[in-house]
């Protein structure tokens, strides 16, 4: 698995060690994320990952594609999929697996977070 992380507090990311990035995706993850990505047009777009206010437990994660990256954001790229979050959201997300599961009751994707101490019944929000 390729792995590359920058952050970019100015327009011209600079390198990080790989494995400081926050998030790893698994291949089926990757595979999905670039589907969506063809199938909708937005080459060169970032798959953008937050945390954000969310459900009974109080957090939740944001998935967006988008243009571009924030000021600030921690950008890197995995296996050709250009990956953005910011600050805030890396502090719960280190060391998070994110896959893409299909089942006979839906797909979606998976959080795999050794941050998250506790999450609520449906699995959507979670505490830290």
């Amino acid at each position: 698995m390729d792995t590359t992380t920058t952050t970019t507090p100015a327009p011209a990311p600079a390198p990080q060690a790989a494995s400081q990035a926050p998030v790893l995706l698994t291949e089926a993850a990757v595979r999905q994320v670039k589907e969506v990505i063809k199938a909708q047009g937005f080459e060169g777009y970032f798959f953008s990952i937050r945390v954000v206010p969310a459900g009974c437990s109080g957090l939740g994660y944001d998935l967006n594609l988008v243009k571009e990256s924030k000021a600030g954001d921690t950008v890197w790229e995995q296996d050709g999929v250009k990956i953005a979050t910011d600050g805030m959201s890396s502090q719960y997300l280190g060391g998070t697996e994110i896959d893409y599961v299909s089942a006979i009751t839906g797909s979606g994707f998976k959080f795999n977070n050794p941050n998250a101490k506790s999450s609520c019944g449906c699995g959507t929000s979670f505490t830290t």
